[in-house]
């Protein structure tokens, strides 16, 4: 997909076009056009003073890309690594224009759906363990429920940013005090 699209435009004609995924024991979907590509998780860098839900970077043909681990990012512990996990490519509008490619570390992707509008639900209120601003609505899919998130939140690049810099901020303080 090296075309970019307007995700707010996935959910026109009553549909809303999402790829779901594995996370932990739960079930999430993310609107399609926000996905790059997918692919296989082979090896990841760590890169000191960052954000724990930053877990590293990988190499993407060329191009070095943050990848993020939404199980931290959630407030959960970290993404246990398995055969199955894979990480998401995101492209997402950046904050001085264009987009910045964010990659998402997933336990397991499911499958591409068209959800109609009226089968999701609003964010609830309470019962859920992650911020409410994050979620864009509930699904059921095959008597399970999705949670269907709202990716400009959840992967917001100021706050991302802002956590970054104040992490960078800390280190950097607490090593002037050592000295």
């Amino acid at each position: 997909m090296s075309e970019r699209s307007d995700p707010a435009g996935a959910a026109q004609g009553g549909k809303f076009h999402c790829v779901t995924f594995i996370l932990g024991e739960d079930l999430f979907g993310i609107q399609i056009n926000f996905i790059r590509e997918i692919i296989e998780l082979d090896g990841i860098t760590h890169v000191p003073m960052m954000p724990s839900f930053v877990r590293g970077i990988i190499n993407l043909r060329g191009s070095v890309v943050p990848v993020i681990d939404l199980s931290i990012r959630f407030g959960r512990g970290l993404t246990e690594l398995k055969p199955s996990s894979c990480v998401a490519i995101l492209s997402l509008p950046g904050l001085e224009g264009g987009y910045n490619d964010v990659g998402i570390l997933l336990d397991a992707v499911c499958e591409v759906l068209e959800i109609p509008d009226s089968d999701i639900d609003p964010s609830p209120t309470f019962g859920v363990s992650i911020r409410g601003d994050f979620i864009q609505g509930i699904a059921t899919i095959n008597e399970r429920f999705a949670i269907l998130l709202n990716v400009q939140q959840a992967l917001s690049v100021s706050e991302l940013s802002a956590m970054a810099e104040t992490v960078s901020l800390q280190h950097f303080s607490d090593d002037a005090e050592v000295a």
